[in-house]
C-alpha cells in the first residue's frame, strides 16, 4: 500500500529530519509511530500525504509516485485514497458539522442525499448525533477532533493518517475512538499509520514503531506495547 524509498528531508534552517528513510506499509496494517517531539512525525505524514515533498527519494502510494504527481493528481489522489486526521483539526468554519464530515463524499462525486446520510451516521458513531446541523464554533476541541476522524474515515479510504487523534479526547472518548478507527481499518481493508504519544492509543494497532533520527525501528517488546516488528529500515 505504501513505500518510502530512500527518503531525504531537511527543514528550510537546515536540519535534516530523514536520511535514506525506507518503509513498506503492507495493504491492511495498522501500525503506530511514536517518537520525541520534533523528531518528524508530523512530516512524515505531510510527505506521504504529499502536502509536503521529500529532498530526495520516492513516496508510493497505491502503486503511485506521490512526489511524480503535479498538485492536481496529488489533490485527487488525496481525495480518493486518503483519510487525514490533522492534530489541528482543520474544521471548515462557516460549514455545518454534516457539511464537514460529507465533504469528501461530495467531492468524489456522490450524490447530495447520499452524502448527508452517510455523514449523519458517522456523525452518531463518533458520538455527535444530532449536532449535524451545528457549526464547529458550537463545539469542544474534543468534538471538533471527532468530526475530524469522521470526515477521515467517510469515504473509506485505503490509507488513513492520523496525527494525534485523541490529543484532544478525555480517556473514555480516546478509547471509543481508537476502537472506531480500527473497526473501519478492519472492515474496509484499510491500511493505516497512527502518529501518537499515548502508549495506550499506539497499543491499538497490529504494531509499533519508534521514528528516531535513525530511521523506523520496532519498539522494543519491554516498553509495554507489546509491539509485532514491522518491515521497517532506513538511516
Amino acid at each position: 500500500m505504501l513505500e518510502l524509498r530512500n527518503i531525504d528531508k531537511a527543514y528550510a534552517s537546515g536540519r535534516k529530519v530523514f536520511a535514506g528513510l525506507s518503509y513498506a506499509l503492507e495493504d491492511g496494517a495498522y501500525v503506530a509511530i511514536m517518537g520525541e517531539s520534533g523528531v518528524g512525525k508530523s512530516t512524515l505524514l505531510n510527505l506521504i500525504a504529499g502536502l509536503d515533498a521529500p529532498d530526495t527519494g520516492e513516496i508510493v502510494v497505491d502503486g503511485v509516485a506521490v512526489s511524480s504527481l503535479d498538485d492536481d493528481a496529488a489533490t485527487r489522489l488525496r481525495r480518493e485514497k486518503l483519510g487525514f486526521v490533522f492534530q489541528a483539526f482543520h474544521v471548515l468554519p462557516h460549514l455545518t458539522l454534516n457539511q464537514n464530515v460529507a465533504l469528501p463524499l461530495l467531492l468524489n462525486g456522490a450524490q447530495p442525499g447520499f452524502a448527508s446520510e452517510r455523514a449523519e451516521q458517522m456523525l452518531t458513531a463518533v458520538g455527535l448525533r444530532g449536532r449535524g446541523a451545528h457549526f464547529p464554533r458550537q463545539l469542544s476541541g474534543g468534538e471538533l477532533q471527532r468530526v475530524a476522524i469522521g470526515r477521515a474515515l467517510i469515504h473509506h479510504p485505503k490509507l488513513i493518517l492520523a496525527d494525534e487523534p485523541t490529543g484532544n479526547l478525555d480517556p473514555d472518548t480516546a478509547r471509543d475512538i481508537l476502537m472506531l478507527m480500527r473497526d473501519e481499518i478492519r472492515s474496509n481493508g484499510a491500511s493505516a499509520i497512527l502518529v501518537t504519544h499515548s502508549r495506550a492509543a499506539a497499543a491499538t494497532a497490529d504494531y509499533v514503531l519508534l521514528l528516531t533520527k535513525d530511521g523506523l525501528h520496532p519498539l522494543p517488546a519491554n516498553s509495554g506495547d507489546r509491539p509485532r516488528a514491522g518491515d521497517a529500515g532506513g538511516s
